[in-house]
């Protein structure tokens, strides 16, 4: 993974430092946007970190979502979802075994200047259990007074 240093320390002493302790590259303070986006293509390209179609499936247990193709499936049948649906299952399946919070889900798959309330996100999660889950050891949990998460059914 590539680090990029973004300090107010500009002595040469500290960008050494930060270089030695395992960064790839620095800048300081004052920036431009422009050129922060510019070394960070930089870096990624050098790395080779650049996602690959591998980096494009994430799965937990049986359940495989394809990030490019919108593709779901569970032990191998295809599972057709909405793409609010899309985006709460990839986030869940982004953080499996995470503990996921209404307000985190909310803000990452409705952003954060979503007018509506936090039931949407119980209304989601009902229905995803019943595309997902439907005849299966279920997948999706509920954590009362924390949140849902997502990890291997049995």
């Amino acid at each position: 993974m590539p680090v990029l240093f973004l300090t107010a320390n500009d002595a040469a002493e500290d960008r050494i430092a930060g270089l030695t302790a395992g960064g790839d590259d620095c800048v300081t303070k004052p920036f431009g946007l422009e050129e922060v986006v510019a070394r960070l293509r930089g870096l990624i390209r050098r790395s080779g970190a650049a996602p690959g179609r591998e980096a494009s499936l994430l799965a937990v247990g049986d359940l495989v979502l394809d990030e490019d193709s919108h593709e779901v499936s569970r032990g191998g049948h295809a599972i057709h979802l909405t793409a609010t649906e899309f985006e709460l299952l990839r986030f869940l399946m982004r953080n499996p075994r995470r503990v996921l919070s209404k307000a985190q889900i909310l803000d990452r798959v409705w952003s954060y200047d979503f007018g509506g309330r936090a039931n949407v996100v119980e209304l989601y999660i009902s229905y995803l259990r019943k595309k997902i889950d439907a005849g299966r050891s279920p997948m999706i949990h509920t954590r009362r007074g924390a949140g849902y998460l997502i990890k291997p059914g049995g």
